[in-house]
């Protein structure tokens, strides 16, 4: 079965969390993608616990389907391979502050005079330009600046730190595959590659289209758990059960939340979906009341009778067991040869003709080094050379190859 990228070639020299994540995306569905480390720690996100053979399970998941070479780019003779690899690259990634790799002698500017048709992604904080370029940060440093942390939690209280990396994952990984992707279909008309500047800090701020438009055109500043969608409503909210689990109510729409109310027998709340903060406060203790009478499971089977929005809060345990997420194969399991069966989170996106696969764990540090530099010409006694210059790093089992 062919894979819709497969015949696009990726340097990702990009670490952690956002850059794997997005480099793994385009590996799932088919393009080759030689994730370049440092000869010395590499991506340090591999000694994370728990762990598959050596390397962190965190790591497998998001740097599957890929290879691995191991170069120092503080070498001449390192930054000369790279150069190497780029006049064949149709895409390369990375994850630096700005700045780093101008220094390093291997930026965008120099590499694109080597391949014109070079798509050039880097995934930065708070991107090239700007007062906070070179300010270090993580996701929560991101949401806070874009104005999201602020409104997450409940009224009165402080605000609560998400359980996802929405700038990583959302700002940063996903908007660099989009334009990665939107670069390539550019490239079909013009033949050129081009920049992409991510910024975490800005695509995270771009998912408040429910909120920030509101606040631009009103100049109306909501408070934490004042937002009808943010726990501010009666209908849209949590309510713990009898064995202490909990349900969601999203009854956005008035047809749900009146058959959410003739459900619980409370349909004198029907008419008070839009009702002020007391009424809601008073109806979310209500319903509180009434929810905390049966087991998550009674509800789960109650509600599953009725057209409306009520949902069980899963735990990690219950995914594999839930129907839907079964039936969409959304947690997969891969026979390695080395470490037995392992389960991994699956490609989301689903194609008819072309879908992601998971066809290897995530690669060895320098697992594919022999191989990519014999690829390009180099001989055996060259690449022993290298080897012990410290130029590359190969893995244990290569080394017995040379």
């Amino acid at each position: 079965m062919s894979l819709a990228l497969e015949s696009i070639r990726v340097l990702d020299l990009t670490r952690l969390l956002p850059g794997p994540f997005s480099t793994m995306l385009l590996a799932d569905y088919g393009a080759e993608v030689i994730k370049v480390e440092d000869t010395g720690a590499g991506d340090y996100i591999r000694n994370r616990e728990p762990k598959i053979g050596d390397d962190s399970a965190i790591f497998h998941s998001v740097n599957r389907n890929k290879k691995s070479i191991c170069l120092d780019l503080k070498t001449v003779q390192g930054k000369e391979i790279l150069k190497s690899l780029v006049e064949n690259a149709d895409v390369l990634v990375e994850s630096f502050r700005p700045g780093v790799m101008d220094r390093l002698g291997v930026g965008y500017d120099i590499l694109k005079t080597i391949n014109p048709r070079l798509i050039y992604c880097a995934i930065s904080g708070y991107g090239q330009t700007g007062p906070y370029a070179n300010k270090p940060g993580h996701d929560l440093n991101y949401i806070s600046y874009a104005g999201i942390l602020e409104y997450m939690g409940d009224r009165g209280s402080k605000p609560i730190i998400p359980s996802i990396q929405v700038a990583d994952l959302g700002g940063g990984a996903l908007m660099g595959t989009i334009g990665i992707l939107m670069a390539i279909v550019e490239r079909e008309r013009s033949g050129k590659g081009q920049f992409i500047d991510i910024s975490m800090l800005d695509g995270a701020l771009s998912w408040l289209q429910l909120t920030l438009p509101d606040f631009l055109a009103s100049g109306i500043q909501s408070k934490r758990g004042e937002h009808k969608l943010f726990g501010r409503n009666a209908n849209y909210a949590i309510y713990e059960t009898k064995d202490n689990r909990y349900i969601s109510v999203g009854t956005t729409e008035q047809k749900f939340w009146n058959e959410f109310c003739k459900t619980i027998d409370r349909e004198d709340f029907c008419e008070k979906i839009n009702g002020p903060m007391e009424e809601q406060d008073q109806m979310k203790a209500i319903i509180q009341s009434i929810i905390i009478q049966k087991t998550l499971q009674e509800w789960v089977e109650i509600f599953d009778q009725v057209d409306t929005c009520v949902t069980p809060l899963n735990r990690f345990e219950d995914l594999e067991k839930d129907p839907h997420i079964i039936q969409r194969e959304m947690i997969q399991t891969y026979s390695d040869p080395e470490y037995g069966n392992v389960k991994l989170i699956a490609p989301p996106i689903k194609m008819s003709k072309t879908p992601g696969s998971i066809r290897k764990l995530a690669p060895k540090s320098g697992e594919h080094t022999v191989e990519i530099l014999a690829g390009m010409g180099l001989t055996k006694e060259q690449i022993e050379t290298l080897e012990n210059e410290g130029v590359i790093s190969v893995c244990t089992n290569q080394s017995a190859v040379l």
